[in-house]
C-alpha cells in the first residue's frame, strides 16, 4: 500500500511539474509572438542625431504570471537618486545599438550576462523629460531562476513585480497638468511580498511598464492610458514629435 502511496504522489508530481513548464511556455511563447509585432525595426532611422539610452525590461514567467524585475537607484547617483527604474543608461559609443546598450547597462546594474537574455524586440523610443535622453525600451526574457547581484553604486534594491499589476486600477494614480508633461502622468504604489517594502513607480517607468504588460498580455488597462492598444505607434510617433518639436 505504502508503495503504491509512492508512485501515486510521484506521478502527480511529474504531472503537475509537466503541466506547470507548458503553462510557462505557453504564457512565454504567446507574448513573444506579440510583442515581436511591435518591434520597431528601421522606422525611427531618420530620427536626428539625439543623445541616446537604452532600457531592458526584463520579462519571466512566475506561478504561472508574466514578471517583470524593476531596480531601486541609488540614492548616491547625481540623476534620479532613489527612483524606480528599469536597468538601462546612456549610449556608449563602443555599443553597436540600443540592444548593446541595454544588455551592457543590466550586466553593470544588476549581473544579468547578456547571454542570458532572450532579446524579444525593441519598441518605439521616447525622450526622457528629466534628462532630453531618447530613449529605447529593450524587451527579453529571462530565466525565473536568475538572482540579481546589484551593483551599490547603482542600484539599492532589485524587486520582481507581476505584469498585470500595471493594467489594474487598484494602486494607480494619474496626475494632469504637470509642468513638462504631455497628458497625464501614470504612478503606481507597489508593495514587495518579498521585503515589505512599498516603491513608488511613476513617470516614464510606470508608461513603459504599462504598455509592455498591455501588448504582452492583450489586455486594455482598466484606466485611461490616452492611446489605442492596437496601434500603440501612431501615439508615439506624435508625441515623439511633439516633444522633439520643444527641443
Amino acid at each position: 500500500m505504502f508503495v503504491v502511496l509512492q508512485k501515486s504522489v510521484r506521478h502527480f508530481v511529474r504531472s503537475r511539474n509537466v503541466l506547470m513548464y507548458g503553462t510557462t511556455m505557453l504564457l512565454k511563447e504567446e507574448a513573444v509572438a506579440t510583442l515581436k509585432r511591435f518591434d520597431i525595426g528601421e522606422k525611427f532611422s531618420y530620427l536626428p542625431a539625439l543623445p541616446k539610452a537604452s532600457v531592458l525590461i526584463p520579462l519571466f514567467v512566475r506561478a504561472g504570471r508574466l514578471h517583470t524585475l524593476l531596480t531601486l537607484r541609488s540614492q548616491e547617483l547625481r540623476t534620479s537618486a532613489g527612483e524606480v527604474c528599469f536597468p538601462g543608461g546612456k549610449k556608449d559609443p563602443s555599443d553597436q545599438d540600443d540592444v548593446e546598450t541595454a544588455l551592457r547597462e543590466a550586466q553593470e546594474e544588476i549581473g544579468l550576462p547578456p547571454d542570458h537574455v532572450e532579446v524579444v524586440c525593441t519598441l518605439f523610443p521616447v525622450i526622457s523629460k528629466q534628462r532630453g535622453l531618447l530613449v529605447s525600451p529593450v524587451v527579453g526574457f529571462i530565466e525565473e531562476t536568475f538572482n540579481p547581484t546589484p551593483n551599490p553604486s547603482e542600484v539599492s534594491a532589485v524587486f520582481a513585480v507581476p505584469l498585470d499589476f500595471f493594467i489594474r486600477e487598484k494602486d494607480h494614480y494619474a496626475t494632469s497638468g504637470v509642468a513638462g508633461v504631455i497628458g497625464t502622468l501614470h504612478s503606481f504604489y507597489f508593495r514587495d511580498p518579498a521585503s515589505g517594502t512599498q516603491y513608488h513607480i511613476w513617470g516614464l517607468t510606470a508608461m513603459l511598464a504599462t504598455l509592455v504588460a498591455a501588448l504582452a498580455l492583450k489586455k486594455k488597462p482598466e484606466f485611461d492610458v490616452g492611446f489605442d492598444f492596437v496601434d500603440p505607434l501612431t501615439f508615439f510617433k506624435k508625441l515623439l514629435h511633439k516633444k522633439l518639436s520643444k527641443l
